[in-house]
């Protein structure tokens, strides 16, 4: 299908899981660093704010860079699996994850935040005179009122993964079936020159660019037509 071979489908799959288990852990860890961003603007929270989004400009290798002195054999959390019998990050699965999560994070931060601040505190204060608990609160007034910011950091964020490329080969390498993702397979066809494999590849990545930003501003612009 689509002319792609088995190596294709099979880098296409370890993307789409890595993109799918990013979305979910930083659906769950953006939404309790968000809430906190938007209650408030002390220096604290602005250091915070600094610090997720440094990806948007850091080079990726320098990131990816850290990440595998860090969780490889050698270094702080690596080291410290390996002293329990357990096996280093660098050149896992399971340390590209931990690479995207890191990576994308401002990508699910931000759009949270500002769905937070444009909620404000009002209907929650209501809430809890009514006597609503706090998982109340979130559940049938905090997520519905938010809904299109989590659509929009869970589109962006899963978008953004698609792409990664810098981290992954700095941190995973290429290796097949283990973090060999879409974008690192396209550099390894053009590298080989094989260009047809690396434009039918690229050209699904185009597509899905094109329709991720075209899903968010129609999301983007429902909202604002609702508020007006």
């Amino acid at each position: 299908m689509l002319g792609l071979g088995p190596a294709d489908w099979q880098a296409i799959e370890l993307t789409f899981k890595l993109c799918l288990y990013t979305t979910i852990i930083l659906l769950i860890i953006a939404t309790p660093i968000a809430w906190w961003l938007a209650s408030g603007r002390s220096v604290v929270r602005v250091a915070v704010q600094a610090v997720v989004a440094l990806p948007l400009v850091l080079p990726p290798t320098v990131l990816g860079f850290y990440l595998l002195i860090v969780l490889g054999p050698r270094g702080f959390v690596g080291g410290a699996l390996e002293s329990i019998g357990l096996h280093h990050l660098a050149f896992t699965f399971e340390g590209i994850l931990v690479a995207s999560v890191l990576y994308s994070m401002p990508f699910a931060v931000q759009p949270l935040t500002e769905a937070f601040k444009n909620l404000g505190p009002r209907p929650v204060e209501v809430a809890s005179s009514l006597g609503a608990g706090v998982w109340d609160r979130f559940f049938t007034v905090i997520l519905p009122l938010t809904r299109g910011g989590f659509v929009v950091a869970a589109t962006l964020t899963f978008a953004h993964t698609v792409g990664e490329f810098g981290v992954i080969l700095m941190l995973g390498g290429s290796i097949p079936g283990e973090t060999k993702v879409l974008s690192v397979l396209i550099y390894d066809h053009a590298e080989a020159m094989n260009y047809e494999a690396a434009h039918r590849l690229s050209a699904i990545l185009l597509a899905f660019a094109f329709f991720t930003l075209f899903v968010v501003y129609t999301i983007t612009r429902r909202f604002e037509v609702a508020k007006v």
